[in-house]
Protein backbone atom coordinates (compact mmCIF):
# COMPACT_ATOMS: atom_id res chain seq x y z
CA UNK A 1 0.00 0.00 0.00
CA UNK A 2 1.31 3.31 -1.72
CA UNK A 3 1.97 6.35 1.44
CA UNK A 4 -1.32 7.96 -0.26
CA UNK A 5 -3.60 5.39 0.15
CA UNK A 6 -2.70 4.87 3.41
CA UNK A 7 -3.20 8.74 4.06
CA UNK A 8 -6.52 8.01 2.41
CA UNK A 9 -7.35 5.39 4.83
CA UNK A 10 -6.69 7.25 7.69
CA UNK A 11 -8.92 10.04 6.82
CA UNK A 12 -11.90 7.93 6.30
CA UNK A 13 -11.69 5.63 9.10
CA UNK A 14 -11.28 9.19 11.59
CA UNK A 15 -13.96 10.56 9.53
CA UNK A 16 -16.04 7.40 10.40
CA UNK A 17 -15.13 7.31 14.13
CA UNK A 18 -15.39 11.14 14.86
CA UNK A 19 -19.05 10.96 13.65
CA UNK A 20 -19.81 7.60 15.45
CA UNK A 21 -17.86 9.01 18.42
CA UNK A 22 -19.31 12.83 18.34
CA UNK A 23 -22.23 12.68 16.44
CA UNK A 24 -24.91 12.55 19.63
CA UNK A 25 -24.56 16.72 19.87
CA UNK A 26 -26.95 18.02 17.63
CA UNK A 27 -27.02 21.65 16.29
CA UNK A 28 -30.06 23.44 15.66
CA UNK A 29 -31.15 23.93 12.04
CA UNK A 30 -33.57 25.11 9.86
CA UNK A 31 -37.79 25.30 10.59
CA UNK A 32 -36.98 23.59 13.87
CA UNK A 33 -35.20 20.42 12.90
CA UNK A 34 -31.58 19.89 13.92
CA UNK A 35 -28.17 18.20 12.41
CA UNK A 36 -25.82 15.96 14.27
CA UNK A 37 -22.14 17.27 14.59
CA UNK A 38 -21.27 14.46 12.15
CA UNK A 39 -22.65 16.01 9.36
CA UNK A 40 -19.60 17.57 9.06
CA UNK A 41 -17.13 14.26 9.34
CA UNK A 42 -19.30 11.73 7.71
CA UNK A 43 -19.07 13.10 4.23
CA UNK A 44 -15.53 12.41 3.78
CA UNK A 45 -16.44 8.85 3.92
CA UNK A 46 -18.30 8.95 0.99
CA UNK A 47 -16.43 11.17 -1.23
CA UNK A 48 -13.17 8.75 -0.15
CA UNK A 49 -14.89 5.47 -1.06
CA UNK A 50 -15.74 7.51 -4.27
CA UNK A 51 -12.87 8.93 -5.26
CA UNK A 52 -10.89 5.10 -4.53
CA UNK A 53 -13.46 3.85 -6.55
CA UNK A 54 -12.59 5.88 -9.71
CA UNK A 55 -8.90 6.11 -9.46
CA UNK A 56 -8.10 2.60 -8.34
CA UNK A 57 -11.67 0.32 -8.96
CA UNK A 58 -14.05 -1.13 -6.98
CA UNK A 59 -11.29 -4.24 -5.60
CA UNK A 60 -9.76 -1.30 -3.38
CA UNK A 61 -12.94 0.53 -2.57
CA UNK A 62 -15.05 -2.37 -1.17
CA UNK A 63 -11.48 -3.14 1.02
CA UNK A 64 -11.74 0.35 2.55
CA UNK A 65 -15.26 -0.68 3.34
CA UNK A 66 -14.63 -3.98 4.86
CA UNK A 67 -11.95 -2.32 7.17
CA UNK A 68 -14.25 0.69 8.20
CA UNK A 69 -16.63 -2.25 9.14
CA UNK A 70 -13.89 -4.43 10.88
CA UNK A 71 -12.69 -1.26 12.93
CA UNK A 72 -16.32 -0.30 13.87
CA UNK A 73 -16.72 -4.00 15.47
CA UNK A 74 -13.27 -4.27 17.26
CA UNK A 75 -14.26 -0.77 18.48
CA UNK A 76 -17.77 -1.77 19.79
CA UNK A 77 -15.77 -4.98 21.85
CA UNK A 78 -13.38 -2.38 22.92
CA UNK A 79 -16.36 -0.05 24.35
CA UNK A 80 -18.38 -3.19 25.55
CA UNK A 81 -15.13 -4.53 27.49
CA UNK A 82 -14.16 -1.31 28.89
CA UNK A 83 -17.58 -0.86 30.34
CA UNK A 84 -17.49 -4.05 32.65
CA UNK A 85 -14.49 -3.34 33.54
CA UNK A 86 -14.39 -2.46 37.49
CA UNK A 87 -14.43 1.13 38.46
CA UNK A 88 -11.52 2.45 41.26
CA UNK A 89 -13.05 4.72 43.51
CA UNK A 90 -11.25 7.89 42.92
CA UNK A 91 -12.60 7.67 39.38
CA UNK A 92 -16.68 7.32 40.46
CA UNK A 93 -16.96 10.90 40.37
CA UNK A 94 -17.23 10.31 36.28
CA UNK A 95 -18.77 6.95 35.74
CA UNK A 96 -22.29 8.12 35.57
CA UNK A 97 -21.13 10.15 32.62
CA UNK A 98 -18.40 8.03 31.13
CA UNK A 99 -21.56 4.79 30.81
CA UNK A 100 -24.03 7.57 29.68
CA UNK A 101 -21.60 8.73 27.17
CA UNK A 102 -19.83 5.40 25.93
CA UNK A 103 -22.96 3.62 26.47
CA UNK A 104 -25.12 5.85 23.80
CA UNK A 105 -21.58 6.05 21.92
CA UNK A 106 -21.79 1.68 21.89
CA UNK A 107 -25.16 1.99 20.67
CA UNK A 108 -24.55 4.62 18.16
CA UNK A 109 -21.67 2.17 16.63
CA UNK A 110 -24.27 -0.68 16.45
CA UNK A 111 -26.34 1.57 14.48
CA UNK A 112 -23.05 2.89 12.43
CA UNK A 113 -22.56 -0.50 11.48
CA UNK A 114 -25.95 -1.13 10.27
CA UNK A 115 -26.39 1.83 8.28
CA UNK A 116 -22.59 2.09 7.09
CA UNK A 117 -22.36 -1.62 5.86
CA UNK A 118 -25.28 -1.35 3.70
CA UNK A 119 -25.15 2.12 3.05
CA UNK A 120 -21.41 2.07 1.87
CA UNK A 121 -22.09 -1.02 0.09
CA UNK A 122 -24.55 0.43 -1.91
CA UNK A 123 -22.50 3.94 -2.53
CA UNK A 124 -19.88 1.82 -4.02
CA UNK A 125 -22.27 -0.46 -6.25
CA UNK A 126 -24.30 2.59 -7.28
CA UNK A 127 -21.33 4.68 -8.47
CA UNK A 128 -20.02 1.74 -10.15
CA UNK A 129 -23.56 1.44 -12.05
CA UNK A 130 -23.52 5.14 -12.97
CA UNK A 131 -20.15 4.74 -13.67
CA UNK A 132 -21.13 2.26 -16.73
CA UNK A 133 -23.76 4.61 -17.64
CA UNK A 134 -21.47 7.73 -18.49
CA UNK A 135 -18.60 5.84 -19.58
CA UNK A 136 -16.47 6.56 -16.64
CA UNK A 137 -17.08 10.10 -17.13
CA UNK A 138 -19.09 13.33 -15.27
CA UNK A 139 -17.50 12.04 -12.03
CA UNK A 140 -19.17 14.88 -10.40
CA UNK A 141 -22.96 13.33 -11.55
CA UNK A 142 -21.68 9.56 -10.82
CA UNK A 143 -20.80 10.51 -7.32
CA UNK A 144 -23.58 12.60 -6.14
CA UNK A 145 -26.08 10.77 -8.23
CA UNK A 146 -24.99 7.39 -5.69
CA UNK A 147 -24.71 9.38 -2.79
CA UNK A 148 -28.72 10.84 -2.75
CA UNK A 149 -30.05 6.99 -2.61
CA UNK A 150 -26.72 5.35 -0.42
CA UNK A 151 -27.18 8.76 1.81
CA UNK A 152 -30.68 8.38 2.30
CA UNK A 153 -30.34 4.56 3.43
CA UNK A 154 -27.76 5.75 5.56
CA UNK A 155 -29.20 8.71 7.56
CA UNK A 156 -32.82 5.94 7.94
CA UNK A 157 -31.25 3.33 9.19
CA UNK A 158 -28.75 4.72 11.59
CA UNK A 159 -31.26 7.62 12.95
CA UNK A 160 -33.97 4.50 13.60
CA UNK A 161 -31.48 2.53 15.06
CA UNK A 162 -29.12 5.35 17.32
CA UNK A 163 -32.08 7.64 18.27
CA UNK A 164 -35.23 5.67 18.61
CA UNK A 165 -36.16 6.09 22.44
CA UNK A 166 -34.01 8.86 23.04
CA UNK A 167 -35.41 11.60 20.84
CA UNK A 168 -39.33 12.17 19.80
CA UNK A 169 -40.19 10.19 16.39
CA UNK A 170 -40.98 13.49 15.75
CA UNK A 171 -37.26 14.48 16.08
CA UNK A 172 -36.03 11.41 14.28
CA UNK A 173 -37.56 11.88 11.38
CA UNK A 174 -37.58 15.37 10.31
CA UNK A 175 -33.92 15.47 11.77
CA UNK A 176 -33.25 12.53 9.54
CA UNK A 177 -34.73 14.05 6.62
CA UNK A 178 -33.28 17.03 7.25
CA UNK A 179 -29.59 15.11 8.10
CA UNK A 180 -30.04 13.58 4.65
CA UNK A 181 -30.90 16.78 2.73
CA UNK A 182 -27.41 18.37 4.13
CA UNK A 183 -25.53 15.53 3.25
CA UNK A 184 -26.21 15.40 -0.26
CA UNK A 185 -25.73 19.03 -0.23
CA UNK A 186 -22.62 18.82 1.22
CA UNK A 187 -21.64 16.34 -0.86
CA UNK A 188 -22.42 18.57 -3.75
CA UNK A 189 -20.17 21.11 -2.30
CA UNK A 190 -17.63 19.10 -1.69
CA UNK A 191 -17.29 17.92 -4.88
CA UNK A 192 -14.00 20.15 -6.37
CA UNK A 193 -12.71 18.38 -3.24
CA UNK A 194 -13.41 15.50 -4.57
CA UNK A 195 -11.04 16.54 -7.99
CA UNK A 196 -8.32 17.41 -5.87
CA UNK A 197 -8.32 14.54 -4.66
CA UNK A 198 -8.66 12.39 -7.47
CA UNK A 199 -5.82 14.71 -8.78
CA UNK A 200 -3.57 13.97 -5.93
CA UNK A 201 -4.08 10.12 -5.85
CA UNK A 202 -3.47 9.91 -9.92
CA UNK A 203 0.22 11.79 -9.43
CA UNK A 204 1.31 8.40 -8.26
CA UNK A 205 -0.25 6.32 -10.74
CA UNK A 206 1.52 8.42 -13.37
CA UNK A 207 4.78 8.75 -12.08
CA UNK A 208 4.92 4.93 -11.89
CA UNK A 209 3.74 4.77 -15.21
CA UNK A 210 6.19 6.92 -16.63
CA UNK A 211 9.23 5.08 -14.70
CA UNK A 212 11.59 3.47 -16.87
CA UNK A 213 11.34 -0.57 -16.77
Amino acid sequence: MNQKITIALTLYLTSLFASNTLGLKLMPFLWGTHLSVAILFFPFVYITTDVIAQVYGPKLAKSFVFAGFLSLIVFLLYSLFAELTPWSNDALWVKDSYNTIFGISARMTIASLLAYIIGEYQDVLSFLYFKSKTGGQKFWLTSNLSNIWSQFLDSAIFMVVAFAGVYSWHTIIFSGLAWWGYKVVIGVLYTPLSYLYIKWLKTDIEVNQNKPC
